[in-house]
C-alpha cells in the first residue's frame, strides 16, 4: 500500500497544544506525546514506527501501559484506539487537519 511509512513532524509536535490525554482524560501536564502503533498492520515492525497518522496522543501513564505495561494485548490495544479515535478527532475538531479536495470534486 505504501512504499514508505508516512512521516508528518506537524502531526507528532501537535501532542504539545492537545490540552488532555485522549485515553484517559487527564489535562496535559506536558507529558502528552504522539504514541505510534504498535499493530503490525499499521506499519510497525522491526526498526521501524508506524506512520505517523497512526498516532495517539497518550499522557506518559498511557503510553506507559501501551508499551511497556503488564496489560494483555487487548487491554493495550482498547487503550491506544481509543486515543487514536479521540486524536484523530481532536485534531479536525481543532481546525490542525483539514480536508482538502482535490479540483475534480469542485
Amino acid at each position: 500500500m505504501f512504499e514508505k511509512n508516512f512521516r508528518s513532524k506537524k502531526i507528532l509536535n501537535f501532542a504539545r497544544d492537545c490540552p488532555f490525554c485522549m485515553a484517559c482524560g487527564k489535562p496535559s501536564d506536558d507529558t502528552i506525546v504522539a504514541a505510534h502503533s504498535t499493530q503490525l498492520f499499521d506499519g510497525f515492525g522491526t526498526g521501524l514506527k508506524s506512520h505517523d497518522f497512526r498516532i495517539a496522543y497518550l499522557c506518559s501513564v498511557c503510553h506507559f501501559k501501551v508499551d511497556q505495561g503488564d496489560l494483555s494485548r487487548e487491554e493495550k490495544k482498547e487503550i491506544w484506539e481509543t486515543g487514536h479515535r479521540g486524536s484523530i478527532g481532536w485534531l479536525f475538531q481543532s481546525g490542525r487537519l483539514k480536508v482538502v479536495e482535490p479540483s475534480k470534486y469542485d
